[in-house]
């Protein structure tokens, strides 16, 4: 199930804090600013090797970003499911985002 979709979205979650917030927005805004990069070294013809490793950090770091997504989902979300008795559906969930993130 899509949480786009889900309309008691709120009710699986556990809110993110400010704190974590701004860190998740101040990384994925440092990867926009390593993309932009990378789209010049194109526009300026650079040297593949040199795109290819600044492809690489970025990969790095949306991976970091994801895994730190990924274990507050089951310190606090997936606990609380567990918690609640909707275990079975959460771990469901888990494991596709799993799968998902392992491509």
């Amino acid at each position: 199930m899509n949480h786009c979709e889900d309309n008691n979205v709120n009710a699986k979650m556990v809110p993110r804090t400010e704190e974590e917030i701004e860190s998740l927005i101040k990384r994925l805004r440092r990867i926009e600013g390593q993309v932009r990069g990378v789209q010049k070294m194109v526009e300026d013809n650079r040297y593949c090797i040199d795109i290819l490793v600044q492809i690489s950090a970025i990969q790095a770091a949306l991976n970091k970003v994801g895994l730190n997504l990924l274990e507050r989902h089951v310190n606090h979300c997936f606990a609380k499911a567990i918690r609640e008795g909707n275990g079975e559906e959460s771990i469901r969930e888990l494991m596709d985002v799993i799968k998902q993130f392992s491509k």
